[in-house]
């Protein structure tokens, strides 16, 4: 295990002391909260399939967050991305009449086109006239939000719930009645093995590939890459795209997926979760699965916590946020271990080359 993953252990174990700190101190049992927010989300078959369905869009968020970090960006626009892309996945699944082998893998492929579009903008911006991602993907969240806002009254709005669009028909979600049945009529969908795949292909491309080279070199050292002859402006808006992409593929599994309706005026928390998920994972993308299913169970253990023990749920947010802080804090801690092992290195060469000159 390397210091990454020891860092980000450090950090959870943090998180969950500040937890249990703030159970007592309202009065309730530490343990008998924990114990509950684990049974939540792994009591029964259909509980763990209902956490692994809550942690893929978790998944798509994170990787997207991780890929940018890896490539020297900051994608603070998931949460838009995933809303944009999931509205337009609907609005092919409400308004298009094809057979359902056609029609699901259209919204799929439409949300993420969606997604990388939405994030195309702030890419330019960045590359053309170096205006920062982080205010650029912002502004870009709200362009969304009101997109959306504004459309679903005027064109999808629902029948029976006005604060949602209309539902999608069972055919053309990612609903899957097999592995649904696995899991004992889990919500689980297909949006699973769309992340899982998602990894793997992430993997594969920072790890294996040229572009993935390139496109870590220019995160890393932009005027570097770009004296040995990289084309960076255009790799840092495929970046940006590759990123808003797996965002809007997480509003396609949200919206298709986990439920079947989009509401009005609500941003995707799991947007701004995938940051957290991605600090995490140290930026890796393997460790974003396994840090999206710990969310995932802390998100569905919750109210099954609250309900046995009346501990708030907000209880289980807050260690989220607590997490966060020291994951992002391990960040630090790590470049100063760095630095400090850099120091000692070069302190003993030193010395070394000291005690050669003596000898000779």
């Amino acid at each position: 295990m390397n210091r990454k993953s020891l860092l980000s252990m450090f950090a959870v174990i943090l998180g969950l002391i500040a937890g249990a700190i703030l159970m007592a101190l309202i009065g309730n049992n530490p343990i008998d909260g924990y114990s509950y927010l684990v049974k939540g989300g792994v009591m029964s078959i259909e509980r763990i399939g209902n956490t692994i369905a809550t942690a893929a869009p978790l998944i798509l968020t994170g990787l997207s967050v991780a890929f940018a970090f890896r490539t020297g960006l900051f994608n603070i626009g998931t949460p838009g991305q995933m809303l944009f892309g999931g509205f337009c996945a609907t609005a092919i699944g409400l308004t298009v009449d094809l057979p359902q082998i056609v029609l699901v893998p259209l919204m799929v492929l439409v949300g993420i086109i969606s997604g990388a579009l939405l994030a195309v903008i702030p890419g330019v911006l960045k590359a053309k006239f170096n205006v920062h991602e982080v205010v650029s993907t912002i502004m870009m969240n709200w362009i969304a939000y009101w997109i959306v806002f504004y459309a679903i009254p005027a064109y999808f709005k629902g029948e029976s719930i006005e604060t949602e669009s209309r539902a999608l028909s069972e055919g053309v979600t990612l609903k899957i009645n097999a592995l649904s049945n696995i899991f004992e009529g889990s919500f689980i969908n297909a949006g699973v093995l769309l992340a899982i795949g998602a990894v793997i292909l992430v993997w594969f491309i920072l790890e294996k590939t040229v572009l993935g080279y390139e496109l870590k070199a220019v995160g890393f050292n932009r005027h570097g890459a770009e004296y040995a002859g990289m084309p960076v402006n255009r790799n840092i808006i495929l970046s940006m795209m590759i990123s808003g992409a797996l965002s809007g593929l997480a509003g396609v599994i949200q919206y298709a997926g986990n439920t079947n309706a989009i509401q009005i005026g609500v941003m995707p928390s799991q947007g701004f979760d995938g940051i957290a998920v991605a600090l995490l994972a140290a930026n890796s993308p393997l460790g974003v699965l396994f840090s999206a299913i710990f969310f995932g169970l802390l998100y569905t253990g919750r109210g099954f916590m609250s309900a046995m023990t009346g501990i708030p749920p907000e209880i289980a947010d807050t260690i989220i946020s607590i997490i966060i802080y020291f994951a992002a804090t391990s960040v630090i801690v790590d470049k100063v271990l760095d630095n400090f092992s850099r120091k000692r290195k070069l302190k003993k060469e030193n010395l070394k080359t000291e005690k050669e000159k003596e000898v000779v």
